[in-house]
């Protein structure tokens, strides 16, 4: 569903990798620079704060985007204090992800 947006939002020339949790992810991320991380908050084994909490320990400058279910406003304070550039809510649409990606990809 996420790939499609993207796709229809003009996003599709980039290549996207999938990783299965925050864990995967982080190696991932650790192993070759990414342009973009898109997030979901709750996830097995790390989740997406604590993910993104991990990439700044290490210095790692990427956006990262939360895209979730949830929304409440202390979810996202606590997202733009801890360094995401933007958080998408689901259900979403490709328009969505154009205004809330479009400065980090282009």
């Amino acid at each position: 569903m996420v790939l499609r947006a993207l796709r229809q939002a003009g996003l599709g020339g980039h290549d996207f990798e999938e990783a299965a949790d925050g864990s995967e992810a982080l190696t991932m991320i650790e192993a070759k620079p990414f342009d973009l991380v898109l997030c979901d908050w709750n996830m097995p084994t790390m989740d997406g704060p604590t993910l993104l909490e991990e990439i700044g320990k290490r210095n790692l400058e990427i956006p990262f985007c939360f895209i979730t279910t949830e929304a409440t406003s202390e979810m996202r304070r606590q997202a733009s204090e801890a360094g995401a550039k933007a958080f998408v809510t689901k259900p979403f649409t490709a328009d969505d992800l154009q205004d809330a990606l479009g400065a980090w990809i282009d």
